[in-house]
């Protein structure tokens, strides 16, 4: 079910215009795709940010623009303010609800791997899993339990079960999760000799100069 989120046009696109949008607490924006004209719209930031909260990215907004038709779209893809952390902008794109489209849905580790509590290293080299689907039936997140993992074993993605509404596009041999042995210690160099004196090698004895001068002299 789509959430609906209100969206006003904006025909003015001067800076001081979108600069006094962004202090009101609103959101310049841009929709387009399917082959439509792109609209200039701005939306409230705090409901943006509730809705991509609670419904996830790949969230499907029908967005209610003033003086035209609601449309079905995703939020795209979107600006922050590093300095500030706020949105300054975001792309909608017009979905077709009976269209299977290519996304990206976060993958959830779900419980405590037995071998992490025996020592072991849990990994997640995986954190997207690529599907495919119509707008609708693409999951907000994948959620994998890996309560039962021990030391060694791991989950790929072949050994995820498909659901029918949706497809997997990652390469079956791709490991989502796995729990490591616990890495071992280097040996500490052994220190008990290190007072004793080097052995000196090629070294002359200082006992036999005296040996040596007498029979010089004879």
């Amino acid at each position: 079910m789509a959430i609906t989120l209100k969206a006003n046009q904006r025909k003015d696109l001067k800076q001081s215009v979108t600069r006094e949008l962004r202090q009101e607490g609103n959101v310049p924006g841009i929709v387009y795709g399917q082959d439509k004209e792109p609209v200039n719209v701005s939306v409230n930031s705090i409901e943006l940010l509730k809705t991509v909260r609670d419904e996830g990215k790949n969230a499907i907004i029908s967005l209610d623009v003033d003086g035209g038709s609601t449309v079905n779209v995703m939020l795209h893809e979107y600006q922050v303010d590093p300095l500030k952390d706020e949105l300054i902008h975001a792309d909608f794109y017009i979905v077709n609800m009976s269209e299977e489209m290519d996304v990206e849905v976060p993958i959830h580790l779900e419980g405590e791997a037995l071998g992490s509590k025996e020592g072991g290293v849990l990994q997640q080299p995986l954190y997207e899993l690529a599907i495919r689907a119509k707008p609708g039936d693409i999951p907000e997140e994948i959620v994998i339990d890996v309560s039962e993992l021990n030391i060694g074993d791991s989950v790929m993605v072949s050994d995820l079960k498909a659901s029918r509404n949706y497809e997997i596009m990652e390469d079956e041999n791709t490991a989502i999760v796995s729990v490591t042995p616990p890495e071992e210690m280097p040996e500490e160099p052994d220190t008990d000799n290190a007072d004793e004196e080097p052995e000196v090698i090629n070294g002359k004895d200082d006992s036999n100069d005296g040996d040596s001068e007498e029979s010089e002299d004879k």
